[in-house]
């Protein structure tokens, strides 16, 4: 009879240490599965916030780019006017061509 209750006990254990095994398994691929999506998040946000700050800095580079050209504009607009109005002959044609435009208007 101690044979069987021996027999007895090592099924018992063999059962737990199966159920343990089992358990331990389904941890292990719970945390696998819960780390995979924690750094798909984490890669998600990573993604989004380069995107925005890509937007940002495009749009600071288009603002930037806009105030180069109307600074280059009126620099070159200054020169125009300064050659156009450098002597009293060409103050008076351009006096005369914009009273011209005027009446036609």
């Amino acid at each position: 009879d101690l044979k069987s209750s021996n027999e007895q006990i090592l099924k018992e254990a063999r059962v737990e240490r199966d159920t343990l095994l089992k358990d331990a398994r389904e941890i292990k691929n719970n945390m696998i599965t819960e780390a995979k999506d924690e750094a798909q998040t984490q890669a998600n946000n990573i993604i989004e916030q380069a995107k925005v700050s890509i937007e940002n800095e495009k749009q600071a580079a288009i603002t930037d780019l806009k105030n180069q050209v109307a600074e280059l504009s009126i620099g070159i607009a200054e020169k125009v006017i300064k050659d156009e109005l450098s002597n009293k002959d060409k103050q008076i044609d351009l006096i005369e061509k914009m009273l011209d435009e005027a009446t036609l208007k």
